[in-house]
């Protein structure tokens, strides 16, 4: 039986899947909440635990293009709950293990798991709603998959402290479990009910086919250029920079929560601006990140110490930062076949976590070939200078990408105006207006 797009139906099934991608984002972020307690069950420094995110990030990255595959072959509702299990199985390993490679292997399982859930999740939105809610719904299921931080920051830690190690990440895995049992009882792939599915061919046929489209590198180089700036500070990087810029560790905090509310502020905006004005969807990518490129140009060049109100408005524009990146999935979404759009979402989200994971590294890398004092100021400066790298070939590689498209949207029969001659027909029409207004 054929449901209808956007019918009663079409909610249960991104609400269930919405509970799902929380529950992954619990998953990833769990780990950070128990940093002290991590340190003391596996007897391992801060530098160490800093490279369970490493792990756990490098394997979301690489997995996308894999999970994209499995994606367009199995469909959203069995990836979804195979990821939930993986990521349930990682987590009872670290709830039973005090051995720091059965704690790494760990991370990989859950960085696997987690690797297909927004992108599946992605997949379920488009095949069942309207085009015209797709990139609202889209900026939606990032912004509310984020409650699972807050339910890691919260429940998890009572716990933690209440009930100790094993107990807390046992009732992850059993939260795991549930998350998949949801999915299964309540995702179906599409209103058909099929998965939508390209004929046979070899196995990376539609990764070529995907690649070969230019919208699909628009995409990329969209998401990767408004995400990456935003994961090197709230990865990693971020809290400590704030702490040597003098700020009270509760203060850091408090202007890490300014990009979280940016961000949640922001997306639903992006989301009805990328519905109204498809055409201009670049816009919104590059005005963003030419808004992080210039705050943080003008941070890195204050003399002395940043001002508070500078901090937040650096944390408001990367927090702005992750909605503008979603933009790249509606660009894979318009330009492949829904038999193809997995692999495609995959490829655009890979985008900004391997750009993410090389532009951690870079830092990382910057900070320790600093001559003066481990993360002081004066080496998160010169260290954050190696993003304008990043900056630079990213938005090389969305300018070629979007004038390649524009061709090829032209020969579809597609022509995208100049701006400038869009407002001058808005002046146009208003003079126009005003004349009839002044002869009634």
């Amino acid at each position: 039986m054929t449901e209808v797009r956007g019918g009663r139906r079409a909610w249960l099934v991104w609400a269930a899947a919405l509970v799902a991608y929380a529950v992954a984002v619990l998953h990833r972020t769990s780990f950070g909440v128990a940093g002290v307690e991590a340190a003391e069950r596996f007897g391992v420094s801060a530098t160490v635990l800093s490279t369970f995110v490493m792990v756990q990030l490098v394997v979301y990255a690489l997995g996308q293009v894999p999970s994209g595959l499995l994606l367009d072959r199995f469909g959203s509702r069995t990836m979804i709950a195979s990821g939930a299990a993986l990521m349930a199985a990682g987590q009872l390993l670290l709830a039973v293990t005090h051995d720091l490679p059965v704690a790494y292997l760990a991370r990989v399982l859950i960085g696997a798991g987690d690797a297909a859930t927004f992108i599946a999740v992605i997949r379920l939105v488009a095949l069942w709603f309207p085009v015209r809610r797709v990139p609202l719904l889209t900026q939606l299921s990032g912004v509310l998959g984020q409650t699972g931080q807050i339910l890691s920051a919260f429940p998890l830690v009572a716990v933690l402290h209440s009930r100790g190690w094993s107990a807390a990440f046992v009732g992850l895995a059993a939260v795991g479990v549930l998350a998949a049992a949801l999915t299964l009882l309540a995702v179906r792939d599409a209103p058909s009910g099929r998965v939508p599915r390209a004929a046979a061919t070899r196995l990376l046929a539609p990764v070529r086919a995907a690649v070969g489209r230019p919208g699909t590198w628009l995409g990329f180089f969209s998401h990767a250029i408004a995400q990456f700036p935003l994961n090197v500070f709230m990865l990693l990087w971020g809290f400590p920079f704030l702490l040597a810029e003098g700020l009270s560790t509760a203060a850091a905090g408090g202007v890490l929560t300014v990009a979280v509310v940016a961000t949640a502020v922001s997306g639903p905006v992006i989301g009805e601006l990328t519905a109204r004005h498809p055409l201009r969807r670049s816009w919104i990518v590059l005005t963003s990140a030419t808004a992080t490129a210039t705050v943080w140009i003008v941070v890195l060049l204050v003399p002395g110490r940043a001002p508070m109100w500078l901090l937040m408005v650096l944390a408001a524009v990367l927090g702005v930062g992750g909605p503008a990146s979603l933009v790249g999935f509606d660009f894979a979404r318009t330009f492949n076949p829904p038999a193809q759009l997995g692999t495609a979402t995959g490829l655009v989200n890979g985008g900004g976590f391997v750009t993410a994971v090389l532009a951690l590294l870079a830092v990382g890398i910057a900070l320790d070939a600093h001559p003066g004092p481990a993360l002081s100021l004066e080496a998160f400066r010169a260290a954050f200078t190696v993003q304008a790298v990043f900056w630079v070939v990213t938005l090389a590689g969305l300018l070629l990408a979007r004038r390649a498209t524009r061709r090829e949207m032209a020969v579809q029969g597609v022509v995208v105006p100049p701006v400038r001659e869009v407002l001058a027909r808005r002046r146009g029409a208003r003079a126009v207006d005003g004349l009839s207004r002044s002869g009634d």
